[in-house]
């Protein structure tokens, strides 16, 4: 199973809070946000650790008690449970975990106006089909952060984060099913999505591989 928890960052605006739910986490995590320099981004990299802290109680674990290793390209990993994997990811109010025992990748992304330049620098020929294909421009804007969020959970569960070109694979929509598939390489790479609208005005997408029988997607619990 992979399960997939969402918090809201702002209530760790209030200082005594924030430092009462920072002491619970692990030293690392702890000096991550340490280094962190704008107020806002230390909540969400708080609220990150508190999400992934309520999911590794599935496990009867605690993420103060995790040690961290890190592969090749920065993907963490727990050094005594090589077995769990998760993937954590924030954006504007919200900070997002998912886990589970096979290798996963997930985004959040707030849906805002005016970013689809982005999506010209970006995305493929593909997925620029895709986006056009309709001329609503709110409905342009929903598809360009839906393929964003499952481009970069699809860079997270490969671990190679943005080493790999976001021009070097395609997320394919179905239109008909509206599932999504990776396109990478020569071939298709067999890669699952899993996609989310549980939060008002953002976007949540979940990645992992497609052969793995026990990847089933539970809906994303809010936490408080």
């Amino acid at each position: 199973m992979i399960h997939t928890y969402y918090i809201d960052v702002t209530q760790f605006e209030d200082k005594d809070l924030f430092q009462e739910k920072r002491s619970l986490l692990s030293p690392c995590r702890q000096q991550k946000i340490a280094r962190i320099k704008p107020e806002r981004d230390k909540c969400r990299s708080l609220g990150a650790g508190l999400a992934l802290d309520h999911a590794l109680q599935v496990y009867g674990l605690r993420e103060r008690d995790m040690e961290y290793v890190f592969g090749e390209w920065g993907k963490p990993f727990f050094q005594a449970y090589p077995d769990i994997h998760f993937s954590l990811s924030h954006s504007g109010a919200y900070a997002v975990c998912s886990i589970g025992e096979v290798p996963v990748g997930n985004d959040i992304e707030q849906v805002r106006e005016g970013r689809l330049k982005v999506a010209e620098r970006f995305f493929t020929e593909q997925e620029l089909e895709f986006l056009h294909a309709v001329q609503d421009e709110e409905e342009i804007t929903q598809r360009m952060f839906r393929i964003w969020t499952m481009k970069e959970s699809f860079l997270k569960v490969t671990g190679r984060g943005m080493t790999l070109s976001l021009k070097d694979f395609s997320v394919i929509v179905d239109a008909r099913t509206d599932t999504a598939r990776v396109e990478y390489g020569s071939g298709h790479a067999a890669y699952r999505m899993k996609e989310y609208d549980d939060i008002p005005g953002y976007r949540v997408a979940v990645c992992c591989h497609a052969d793995s029988e026990t990847a089933k997607y539970m809906e994303p619990m809010a936490l408080w």
